[in-house]
């Protein structure tokens, strides 16, 4: 890719911009998530078929996310990830359309479809500005996503109490949401590839480095999926909690990841990349020998705030490391995305079973082992460390009157 000169000034304003676009983003998936009853209850479907409609998120996803860098290379990256981010926005209202599973199916294929290849844009473009910028902001932007989600949540809580029927409020989310990505997208980075650039193609394996990156990514995403979706029922089963403290569990635990994500940058600035996940892995290898061992609830809950706080960052990192591992950025982003929504697919049903046929402590011991994977592996996230090159369309100082 390659791009007209940017001045400082425009690369700080385009990272506010992308910022807004992943708080977007996570707008999105909170609204949608806290109106998945009412969904349910409109499409007529048993809690298993739900759990089958859900799975197709992520199937979409993986299936379309590589086709992102195609569609930024024709379009610039700019203009691909104005239409990418519109189309996941107006998705919104598909599912709440759906009569009957198979409709629900489809517009949930949909809806992930459109949530990869936004996903892949707006990281590949995060990659960009924090390249120009020489110093981390993926843990901040990730940071962003969360605020996003929080923010929605709460408006779909707000309706939902309302007793407001879901087809209106997601109709109302998405144009809002639609509207504030355009005018965002607005000030992102106008990349281009250049005239002797060819196309990448439109399908095809993500590169090795993509798969070790992707490897540590499917750990943490593993780690997280299991203690958003289970930590409330640890509490209730093994430490017979109320409802209130078993749900106070799971909101500290988003909230440990939010913080820490919006805090991390100057973390990674300051140790690099392959130390701070080296140490994120032994927090959440505590964090999670904590909750396998915990006797009193105040001891899981510290765990999973422990757990939260030590995978918070490592996402972030894999995309930005992924995003400095070869000459496709955008394949290879898509190839660490596709790993970590699989490992997000499958984690809550992974303990679940593993629970049925043990025990809750045993689904958690896994969760424990696969920390240690972060610590270990880090060394391949070395490509996400910083180095300064001098390029044609990298930032060059203002020219003052």
């Amino acid at each position: 890719m390659s791009a007209v000169v940017h001045t400082p000034r425009e690369v700080r304003r385009a990272r506010y911009a992308v910022a807004a676009v992943f708080a977007v983003h996570g707008a999105v998936t909170g609204s949608f998530a806290t109106r998945v009853p009412w969904i349910q209850d409109h499409a007529g479907v048993s809690a298993g078929q739900l759990g089958l409609a859900l799975a197709f998120p992520a199937l979409g996803a993986s299936l379309a996310m590589p086709l992102a860098g195609g569609i930024s290379h024709r379009f610039g990256a700019r203009n691909a990830l104005r239409g990418l981010l519109a189309l996941w926005t107006l998705a919104l209202i598909l599912p709440s359309l759906a009569p009957n599973l198979l409709t629900l199916c489809l517009a949930l294929f949909v809806y992930g479809a459109t949530a990869g290849m936004s996903d892949v844009a707006m990281n590949a473009l995060g990659v960009e500005v924090e390249n120009r910028l020489d110093r981390s902001i993926m843990s901040g932007l990730h940071g962003m996503w969360s605020v996003g989600a929080v923010v929605g949540s709460a408006a779909g809580t707000l309706a939902a109490h309302l007793g407001s029927d879901a087809r209106l409020h997601h109709a109302l989310a998405a144009a809002v949401l639609t509207v504030v990505g355009f005018v965002a997208c607005a000030w992102v980075l106008d990349l281009q590839p250049t005239e002797d650039e060819e196309p990448p193609p439109r399908f095809a394996l993500p590169p090795r480095s993509a798969l070790l990156i992707g490897a540590i990514g499917f750990c943490a995403v593993f780690a997280e999926g299991a203690s958003l979706d289970w930590s409330a029922v640890y509490l209730r089963d093994q430490l017979e909690t109320s409802a209130g403290l078993a749900a106070a569990c799971t909101t500290g635990f988003t909230l440990t990841m939010a913080v820490a994500r919006i805090a991390g940058d100057r973390v990674v600035d300051r140790f690099g990349a392959v130390r701070t996940v080296r140490a994120s892995g032994v927090v959440a290898l505590l964090g999670g020998l904590l909750i396998v061992f915990a006797g009193h609830p105040a001891v899981a809950m510290a765990g999973f705030a422990l757990m939260g706080l030590g995978i918070a960052v490592v996402v972030p990192l894999c995309f930005a490391a992924a995003g400095r591992s070869g000459s496709n950025p955008s394949l290879a982003i898509a190839g660490v995305a596709t790993i970590t929504y699989t490992s997000g697919l499958i984690a809550p049903s992974a303990i679940g079973m593993l629970a049925q046929a043990t025990s809750l402590v045993v689904s958690f011991v896994l969760v424990t082992l696969l920390t240690c994977g972060i610590a270990g592996f880090a060394g391949v996230l070395r490509a996400g460390d910083r180095v300064k090159v001098t390029r044609p369309d990298a930032a060059v100082p203002e020219r003052r009157p």
